[in-house]
């Protein structure tokens, strides 16, 4: 059998990545840029669906790449209901769920764009391991409020991806495994996957965990209930703080890893104090993963743009060790995990299911 031609579509706040992949190897690629008065002018997110539709077109034309000679489109998994990790079809439900959970997520686009791609050559869509992908034990929901429930929010595509390699790297398959996976960006998640699931994770996008370079982490409560209601902030500002205006950027003025470390190497003691915070934060974070997995791990593994950072992973690394090995796998895997996942659908190693027509705590069947 011939390997698969596979457009991968993957929409962020200010581009879109596109991919022509034959097989696992990219044939074409490219970052499409929008202009910032060009996204300002859209008041939603799917108001931009046709001009990043015809940019994608664009790089097609631009390749000379005719849609018939696809095999599949799949695009980012957006914001959806909680759904257990997997490969999605792009049907009915599942586009009626992104209009539905994922107005205010550019990622929410993926799977629209590859929807009208894929309609158009009579090829299948898919969507694979969103950011919404929940696979929580239920005891790790309960928080101490029956009111508040946690939520799992975290980068499962990357996380899914790197699990899958490091479980390679052991000898083994990922459902035969038992890690804890650690993703360093501009948020920061760490995720418990035992057998294949990840039955723990903090929620990067709601504040839990540690700070990051731009978001706050966990805080302590009282004290964040009394600057919701010191009348400085409004509930925006506020939110903007935890998400955006934390972390790095709160302490530091910048997101920037290379900033920070220039600085610590030109003696700001500050800057290195900020810096070890941040490190000494995920590596406990990595320590409450574990309990909650009873300390059965067989490998840490530290994945995403940040781990590039030789100082942040050693300084993480030093703390935890103990715990297991220890496997690096620097930046982001996300256009290779969604070629990958269109390739396990297409050759029937793994099914792709569809989203169940219900509008709460939809869970998926298998097609």
């Amino acid at each position: 059998m011939h390997d698969p031609t596979l457009l991968v579509v993957n929409p962020g706040s200010t581009s879109t990545k596109v991919a022509i992949f034959r097989g696992e190897q990219i044939q074409a690629s490219d970052t499409l840029r929008l202009d910032a008065a060009a996204i300002a002018a859209f008041p939603r997110i799917f108001d931009q669906f046709d001009m990043r539709k015809e940019a994608v077109y664009q790089f097609l034309a631009d390749h000379s790449f005719a849609i018939e000679r696809l095999s599949a489109v799949i695009g980012r998994g957006g914001v959806l209901p909680p759904v257990e990790g997997g490969i999605y079809i792009v049907d009915d439900v599942l586009v009626e769920a992104l209009y539905e959970y994922g107005w205010n997520h550019a990622s929410s686009l993926g799977g629209l764009i590859a929807r009208d791609i894929a309609q158009t050559a009579g090829i299948p869509a898919y969507i694979a391991d969103p950011v919404t992908t929940d696979e929580l034990d239920d005891i790790a929901r309960i928080t101490g409020l029956p009111e508040i429930e946690r939520r799992s929010v975290f980068h499962a595509l990357n996380q899914k991806a790197v699990a899958r390699r490091a479980a390679g790297a052991l000898g083994r398959e990922y459902h035969e495994c038992n890690l804890i996976v650690v993703h360093l960006g501009g948020g920061i998640s760490v995720g418990g996957h035992r057998a294949g699931r990840v039955v723990e994770v903090s929620n990067a996008l709601d504040g839990e965990g540690p700070y990051a370079p731009e978001r706050s982490g966990s805080l302590p409560n009282t004290a964040v209930v009394k600057l919701c209601f010191s009348g400085s902030y409004t509930e925006r500002e506020i939110r903007k703080k935890i998400t955006g205006q934390g972390g790095l950027v709160a302490y530091l003025g910048t997101n920037s890893l290379l900033d920070v470390e220039k600085r610590i190497a030109g003696g700001d003691e500050y800057a290195r104090l900020c810096y070890e915070g941040m490190a000494y934060q995920v590596a406990k974070e990595i320590g409450r993963v574990a309990c909650a997995m009873s300390g059965e791990v067989d490998a840490i593994v530290i994945a995403g743009g940040a781990a590039n950072s030789t100082m942040l992973v050693e300084l993480i690394a030093n703390r935890i060790q103990f715990i297991a090995k220890v496997l690096v796998y620097p930046g982001e895997e996300e256009m290779q995990a969604l070629a990958q996942s269109a390739m396990r659908a297409l050759a029937g190693v793994e099914r792709a299911k569809r989203m169940c027509p219900r509008k709460t705590g939809p869970k998926s069947h298998s097609e």
